[in-house]
């Protein structure tokens, strides 16, 4: 017991010293005072996803269709607010893409940039609605690790962003994400609209390949800035390269799985000739046919044996 009441006590006198070197200006924010209403928030989110399907097992999914095209659309204008912020403000303060350091003055451009990463950071929490869409319209496979992983880390993570490096180098990546994000709920909001809009959107699969770049983006910048020994902290940037690279993989994961696993068997239905149908259809196909195969080679050969019985009992009368 000494043991962990000494690890408690560390823990708490290296936050109270952290404390000492965080950012000012955002100490009196929303959910930036402690960390504790983030993690509370994060903590409901997992409760959601443990009770959510229970709750839902013996209920008629919901359809949310208006909710969706309002929540949709509605993260579109918030992202590129958030894009638009980053860019005019660290373009107002002269921001290097190579090596920026963090500025924790009362500087209107760098208090705006603290400001629209604060915005990035509410963002993720309000994402974590993306999920609990699921739940209701009872779309479990979507509610994938990668999904929860996603969510969960960056609305956690970020408020220590947020709390310790609100400008500087991050708005980098933040800038990055906040145009993606457009982009990826502008798809989302244009599929809730319906079938006639869906059959026009050609290009998920196109996200998931930005998405793998940014993130490779984001690791070749963090590591430059570690080459020229930008003055930002180094922590943050090999704790960056970490995420970045479990994004890589778990993403490239789902690309595979998702559009390439199934490339060759489309190719060779398409190869034999005309439209490849789906694999139950061809599989459907392939059964009735053996199976109308082998009821006619059964008549056949029943009518062979009948007809002998036939010749043989002509040839005895005779």
């Amino acid at each position: 017991m000494e043991i962990v009441t000494h690890l408690i006590n560390d823990t708490i006198e290296f936050y109270k010293w952290t404390l000492t070197i965080a950012d000012k200006r955002v100490e009196k924010w929303p959910l930036m005072d402690n960390p504790l209403p983030t993690l509370a928030i994060s903590t409901s989110y997992l409760l959601i996803l443990w009770l959510g399907p229970k709750y839902m097992k013996n209920r008629e999914p919901f359809q949310l269709r208006k909710t969706l095209i309002v929540y949709n659309f509605s993260m579109v204008f918030l992202n590129f607010f958030i894009f638009k912020e980053l860019f005019l403000a660290a373009r107002a303060a002269s921001y290097s893409y190579i090596c920026q350091p963090v500025d924790h003055s009362e500087d209107p451009n760098e208090v705006r940039v603290a400001g629209a990463l604060w915005w990035y950071f509410i963002s993720k929490g309000i994402e974590y609605l993306d999920t609990v869409f699921f739940i209701l319209r009872k779309k479990f496979n979507q509610v994938t690790f990668l999904h929860v992983y996603h969510h969960c880390t960056m609305f956690t993570l970020w408020w220590i962003g947020i709390k310790w490096v609100a400008g500087g180098q991050s708005f980098f990546g933040a800038h990055m994400n906040a145009a993606i994000h457009v982009l990826m709920y502008l798809y989302y909001g244009l599929a809730s609209c319906g079938p006639k809009i869906q059959k026009y959107l050609w290009w998920k699969k196109y996200l998931t390949i930005i998405q793998m770049i940014q993130f490779h983006v984001t690791i070749g910048h963090t590591a430059l800035s570690l080459y020229v020994n930008c003055n930002f902290p180094h922590w943050m940037h090999y704790s960056l390269i970490c995420y970045a690279i479990t994004f890589i993989v778990l993403f490239g994961n789902f690309y595979y799985q998702t559009y390439r696993r199934q490339q060759p068997r489309r190719d060779a239905s398409s190869s034999k000739g005309g439209k490849a149908p789906s694999n139950g259809t061809l599989n459907g196909l392939s059964k009735a046919a053996n199976g109308a195969v082998a009821m006619g080679r059964k008549e056949e050969k029943a009518q062979e044996h009948s007809g002998r019985r036939k010749r043989k009992g002509r040839a005895k009368r005779d």
